[in-house]
């Protein structure tokens, strides 16, 4: 897991082939204006902006997730988003099977962890990543870009 502002993104581009291209395109977009919605920006990545209510950490971890074929960039673009996260393999519940067509597997394991993203700073998941998102009151406004591993 990688937890940092925007300004710092750069420093993350060689992690991953395509970490480029995915905060080139985080960079460019308006994030305040964007609509929510799902868009394509290239082969192997795109980005799913969301707007809505947070939940309560109960609501959240009920959906404690992880993924096996992407890594999430996570960029809070506008409100107070806390999340929990726990390794995957410190997690010992599984709940139902991997479902290969979302690529979400869920745990019923609570977070060892629960940090905090405001505006203009993102988290970086990777496959041994467990999280559980969206924790918070208020509207929260997200990017997330889903990057093929």
């Amino acid at each position: 897991m990688i937890i940092d502002t925007l300004a710092n993104a750069e420093k993350y581009i060689g992690v991953h082939p395509l970490f480029a291209q995915a905060f080139q395109y985080i960079k460019s977009t308006d994030l305040a204006t964007i609509e929510v919605g799902k868009y394509e920006i290239a082969d192997g990545l795109k980005a799913i902006v969301s707007d809505k209510p947070g939940m309560t950490a109960e609501e959240s971890e009920a959906k404690f997730e992880c993924h096996n074929n992407n890594i999430d960039i996570q960029v809070c673009i506008r409100g107070t988003e806390h999340i929990g996260w726990k390794t995957r393999n410190e997690c010992k519940d599984q709940k139902g099977e991997y479902n290969p067509e979302k690529d979400v597997l869920f745990y019923n394991d609570k977070p060892t962890m629960q940090f905090t993203l405001n505006d203009n700073q993102f988290v970086v998941f990777f496959p041994e990543d467990v999280h559980a998102p969206m924790i918070g009151e208020g509207n929260i406004k997200k990017m997330v870009v889903k990057v093929r591993k």
